[in-house]
């Protein structure tokens, strides 16, 4: 939820560091530049407006790519180079462009100000825009452009400077913020809803096999309480062991242990050993965390198979990261299977991996596997 809340805050935030950018290095190319190049010979210094112009870009076009691949360059080093320009170009512009474009570092300055301080307080940027206004008030002072009117532009010109970047540069801070917020709301939301969805689909399950399981148990006991089925009869006592294994192994499945599948399996063995089989459990390794879906697919050919058994039987769990596999060896027996599984029985995959089924017997052993690969 959290990872998916930052990813759209990131997503929003870069789409802010690009148009930060792009305005930084148009405005200061498609209106410094030309604005410099037509007046340079009213200019103070054109050559030093000009250079200091082309240093600036540079920094710019280097500070932007960095800042779009999410490594900026140390952002008060490059606010106190940007400084320096602007000391600089105010002293080479000269009285009779002090007020001009050809003056560039008026509009473009305060866009590489945000380029610089990029992803920091809001008042870092202020405090370099009050610096940049009290360097063009002290230009303003100094060549005695104190008139009203000169008074009023440099107002004109202070409020640009700091609306249009202010504005960009904290917009941005809440659109992110905002994005993050709803973002996390909605995984929230739909986290919930999945939670709820699996809940119900779980309750349904468990509603549906507990009736099947209650059916068979139930069935069975009916006949024999009707006197229809013979207690001695093995096929009845198979029916019996099979009912009591997958109503033990439901149960089983709502126990809080570190290990389900093992516990739903080693309750299966347990019903069988009760009935007199002698089985051996070897485990290898610990199964990773599966779906009850997924517990049962793996279980339920092995405990139909236990209830056909006779003589002994061998369960074997070998579990991996991505793959669980449970082969259960019991002796083959005369006669059609009652209860086991259809040879080459075979569960498509889905979203949680997939498992193989696995049934063979050659007159000696029956070899029963469920194989689960993610």
């Amino acid at each position: 939820m959290g990872r998916a809340a930052a990813a759209v805050a990131q997503a929003s935030d870069g789409s802010a560091r690009f148009a930060a950018v792009v305005i930084a290095l148009a405005w200061h190319s498609a209106i410094g530049l030309p604005a410099v190049l037509a007046n340079r010979a009213e200019l103070a210094a054109p050559g030093v407006v000009l250079g200091a112009w082309i240093g600036v870009a540079a920094i710019g076009v280097l500070a932007g790519v960095r800042l779009l691949r999410g490594t900026p360059l140390p952002a008060w080093p490059l606010a106190g180079v940007l400084l320096a320009v602007d000391v600089t170009v105010f002293a080479a512009a000269g009285e009779r462009q002090l007020f001009t474009a050809a003056n560039w570092v008026w509009g473009t300055l305060g866009w590489f100000f945000v380029v610089a301080l990029w992803g920091r307080r809001v008042r870092g940027l202020v405090l370099l825009l009050a610096a940049h206004s009290l360097i063009a008030l002290a230009a303003v002072v100094g060549y005695g452009q104190t008139a009203p009117a000169d008074l009023a532009r440099f107002a004109m010109y202070v409020y640009g400077t700091y609306s249009l970047p202010v504005a960009a540069f904290v917009g941005s801070a809440v659109i992110a913020a905002l994005s993050r917020e709803r973002a996390a709301t909605a995984a929230a939301t739909h986290a919930m809803a999945a939670e709820r969805d699996a809940a119900e689909r779980a309750r349904r399950e468990r509603r549906d096999r507990l009736a099947l399981v209650s059916g068979t148990a139930g069935a069975v006991l009916a006949e024999l309480a009707d006197g229809r089925a013979d207690p001695t009869d093995p096929r009845v006592q198979r029916r019996a062991v099979l009912a009591a294994a997958r109503l033990r192994r439901l149960i089983a499945e709502s126990d809080d242990v570190p290990d389900p599948l093992l516990h739903e399996l080693r309750a299966a063995a347990d019903v069988a050993e009760r009935n007199g089989l002698p089985i051996d459990l070897i485990i290898i390794g610990t199964p990773p965390p599966l779906p009850v879906r997924v517990r049962r697919r793996l279980a339920d050919p092995p405990t139909a198979t236990l209830a056909d058994a006779q003589g002994w039987a061998r369960l074997t769990v070998v579990s991996a990261p991505d793959e669980v596999v449970v082969s259960l060896v019991t002796p083959d027996r005369d006669g059609p299977d009652a209860t086991g599984p259809p040879v080459g029985d075979e569960d498509a995959g889905d979203e949680d991996g997939r498992v193989d089924r696995l049934y063979e017997r050659d007159g000696e052993i029956r070899w029963a596997q469920t194989r689960w690969r993610r």
